[in-house]
């Protein structure tokens, strides 16, 4: 038997339950994974609540890393013993878990487990939005909202990485530090300041190439009027509520500006796709060029605290689930 975190009904962070399961078998192409950490996300929180809804019941957490202990009789590439991460798929809140072999990535010796759990769904999101998305190129401007979180922590390294001109913003001087840290050129308290007049107070009015919003309700249209003509606001997450429909008109006035809602499955399509962002995040880490800002960590069993403390903005940084 294994142990895992169940969701039966939708709900609030109560609807977590730690339950006792069958020991999972492999089908031909896949293997069992014995966790050694998992993401918690705000797309977890989505399919508790059902904003994003999964069949019931289900167990929660798109992203881990651990050890392969048993494979299927067609899995080739993929051998018991041998480190990897996952991310796009739900079933890590649990002590094993059942992936299709083409799902993992293998875990470089120099990475520990648990750093490459933090920076799978996490890391090949801000990887995406820095190179696909919006490609940042030298000298682009963009603006990476609540940059003390995961996703936001990592996307400032990248584009500064990439060579852009990075401003911020983070809720508090604690995280206004963390943004900072990361590299952000300029970080704005947004919970005391409007963000977008101290921007404009810097670089002028409508400075800015891309927007990458993963605080949704609460800051979205209000960056449109930052974005030069044909810029991109980019939509990655709702952590302050869902978006609210936008006219097509608003984006005329705005100077053409564009919108897009991209997601890890669209840029995770193949497994060369998933082998090539992975294997730029891995290097980036071993040669101490990224950083994975690991806030908290927390038991499986006691995913409904972590929920709480994501849901309350309580976080900075990764929170990881270990058995």
């Amino acid at each position: 038997m294994i142990e895992a975190i169940r969701v039966s009904t939708i709900g609030g962070p109560d609807v977590l339950v730690w339950s006792t399961l069958p020991e999972p078998e492999p089908g031909p192409d896949e293997v069992v994974v014995e966790v050694a950490a998992a993401g918690v996300n705000f797309i977890d929180v989505y399919h508790r609540t059902g904003l994003y809804p999964l069949p019931l019941p289900f167990t929660p957490g798109v992203e881990g890393a651990g050890v392969v202990v048993r494979a299927g009789a067609d899995v080739s590439d993929v051998a018991v013993g041998h480190r990897v991460a996952w991310t796009s798929r739900p079933g890590a809140y649990a002590t094993q878990m059942t992936l299709p072999a083409a799902d993992v990535v293998p875990v470089p010796e120099g990475i520990p487990v648990t750093m490459a759990a933090a920076a799978m769904l996490q890391g090949v999101t801000a990887h995406f939005l820095a190179t696909s998305t919006w490609p940042l190129e030298p000298g682009d401007r963009c603006l990476v909202h609540a940059g003390a979180g995961g996703v936001g922590g990592l996307l400032i390294q990248i584009a500064k990485l990439r060579g852009a001109e990075v401003f911020a913003t983070a809720g508090g001087p604690d995280k206004v530090a963390v943004a900072e840290a990361a590299g952000a050129d300029y970080v704005v308290d947004y919970s005391t300041d409007d963000f977008v007049a101290a921007i404009e107070a810097i670089a002028g009015p409508r400075p800015l190439d891309v927007i990458y919003d993963g605080v949704g309700a609460a800051t979205f249209r209000s960056g449109f009027a930052l974005l030069r003509p044909r810029g991109m606001a980019v939509a990655f997450g709702n952590a302050s509520g869902a978006i609210e429909p936008i006219n097509p008109l608003e984006l005329a006035s705005n100077g053409s500006i564009y919108i897009t809602r991209p997601t890890s499955r669209d840029y995770l399509r193949t497994k060369e796709e998933r082998l090539a962002r992975t294997g730029d995040l891995f290097r980036w880490l071993e040669a101490g060029s990224l950083q994975v800002r690991i806030g908290a960590t927390y038991r499986i069993a006691e995913a409904a605290a972590a929920h709480r403390a994501l849901e309350g903005r309580q976080t900075t940084g990764k929170v990881l689930l270990e058995p």
